[in-house]
């Protein structure tokens, strides 16, 4: 399984999601915010914060917390942060790609804090474009695969615009161009069939096998990223082989 899906599902093996409620709903504020700065409070006209929006009711965010980040995005609130968007690139064990979304109102200080954490786990910062050539931008909707039926699932799926329904051990994955994003998960909501994630985001086209030593290492990396307060998202192509996940300690 991918660096993508298999870091999705040994947080959520971990509770990890759900013990970090309050840091996620602060990231999804943060992007709801921009994209409304960026793109207006109309969400016809505005499909980031549609997604935005989106994601936040997944999480279970209060309506009233969403109004209050749209508003201080399009300056009928006031309180919103000058934050700015840029994306870091680098290496992580074992030379695993990895990107880094931030999000931040201190670019100096943030980019001390990824190189920090990333020098501190194996890895070294690169530069712009050194990796997100590996990297394809796609929509993913990941369901355990007791909660649909495989051929029920392709069927639909491909016909609403996917592009393909993948094979990752204990789940399926839907993957589609980010423009059809919607409209597919559209189509499974009307089905009422329930997803464990559905989200845009970078899906690495190759991946890096790891061993014990580095996939722990790996692990701890994306954790400490992801734990920052910058960070919004993190994308890294490693692999790690099921008798190698059984052998380490999470």
């Amino acid at each position: 399984m991918s660096g993508h899906s298999k870091w999705s599902t040994i947080k959520r093996k971990k509770g990890a999601i759900d013990s970090k409620r309050g840091k996620i709903f602060t990231k999804l504020i943060k992007e709801i915010t921009l994209a409304a700065r960026l793109g207006g409070g109309d969400l016809e006209g505005n499909s980031r914060l549609r997604q935005a929006i989106m994601a936040a009711k997944e999480e279970n965010m209060p309506k009233d917390n969403i109004d209050r980040a749209v508003k201080k995005g399009t300056g009928d609130q006031a309180g919103a942060a000058a934050y700015e968007e840029t994306t870091y690139e680098g290496y992580g064990p074992g030379g695993v790609a990895v990107i880094v979304d931030v999000m931040t109102d201190n670019k100096n200080r943030t980019v001390a804090e990824i190189r920090h954490i990333l020098s501190k786990h194996g890895g070294n910062l690169g530069e712009n474009g050194c990796v997100a050539w590996m990297f394809d931008k796609k929509g993913s909707i990941v369901f355990d695969k007791k909660a649909v039926d495989e051929d029920a699932l392709m069927e639909a799926a491909l016909d609403a615009g996917a592009e393909d329904v993948r094979d990752q051990e204990s789940e399926w994955e839907v993957i589609t161009d980010p423009a059809t994003f919607e409209a597919v998960k559209k189509m499974i909501d009307q089905k009422g069939w329930k997803y464990l994630e559905a989200r845009v985001g970078k899906i690495p086209q190759n991946t890096v096998k790891l061993e014990v030593g580095r996939a722990e290492q790996m692990l701890k990396l994306m954790e400490k990223l992801e734990d920052n307060d910058d960070v919004q998202n993190v994308y890294a192509n490693f692999d790690i082989p099921d008798d190698v996940m059984e052998k380490l300690t999470l």
